[in-house]
């Protein structure tokens, strides 16, 4: 009896350790049964879209790419890391931009409103027309001109010459030319006698006698 006992108990026993696998046997068959369609659609929609590109594909392709990406591992490598280089940078950058990019905006719009941009539109237009209007050659002309005149110009510059200029613009504003007389031979002492007279006239002098000079 003690070993009918014994065998009844061993066998208790291996049925409660065999019903978690019984179990999971279980559980594998209803997930097998519900995978498989799912498989098999999937199987048949890969063999649909490979049939579509039968034409353009040929295993002896996948195995030249293979062997291209074999020898070029290495190029590969240097290209990966020159991505994260590249990552990097723009990860370092991207605050510097965040406040650069706002003042350079701001700036630009600064110039705009102070007519910058129509200042160098204007001179694109006229830089245009003297294309059209004149030959590289022309313009060579003119701009050896302009750097001799530009010597001339510097030499106006003395503190001299900006008084005379000064003085000489004057005269245009006190000339009445209503209360000019017509001066003949015989007035002529009578004009020459003035003191204002006799000082332009000696002014006049000096500027033929230094421009006689020059020449």
């Amino acid at each position: 009896m003690e070993k009918e006992k014994e065998i009844m108990l061993r066998l208790s026993y291996i049925e409660d350790q065999l019903a978690p696998l019984e179990e999971s046997a279980k559980a594998l068959k209803e997930l097998r049964e519900d995978v498989t369609p799912r498989v098999n659609e999937a199987v048949r929609a890969l063999i649909e879209e490979l049939a579509d590109i039968k034409a353009d594909f040929q295993i002896e392709d996948l195995v030249f790419l293979l062997k291209k990406t074999m020898r070029n591992v290495r190029n590969l490598i240097f290209v990966l890391d020159q991505m994260k280089n590249l990552i990097d940078f723009a990860t370092t950058v991207e605050p510097l931009l965040k406040s650069t990019v706002p003042q350079i905006i701001g700036k630009l719009d600064e110039l705009e409103q102070k007519g910058v941009f129509r200042i160098l539109y204007s001179m694109m237009v006229v830089v245009n027309k003297i294309a059209d209007s004149y030959s590289p050659e022309d313009i060579e002309q003119i701009g050896e001109g302009v750097v001799g005149l530009l010597g001339a110009v510097k030499k106006l510059t003395s503190p001299q010459s900006i008084e005379f200029l000064d003085k000489l613009s004057e005269v245009p504003s006190k000339v009445d030319l209503f209360k000019a007389k017509s001066v003949g031979i015989f007035s002529m002492p009578w004009t020459m006698a003035d003191k204002d007279v006799k000082k332009g006239i000696g002014i006049t002098m000096e500027l033929l006698k230094d421009l006689a000079a020059v020449t």
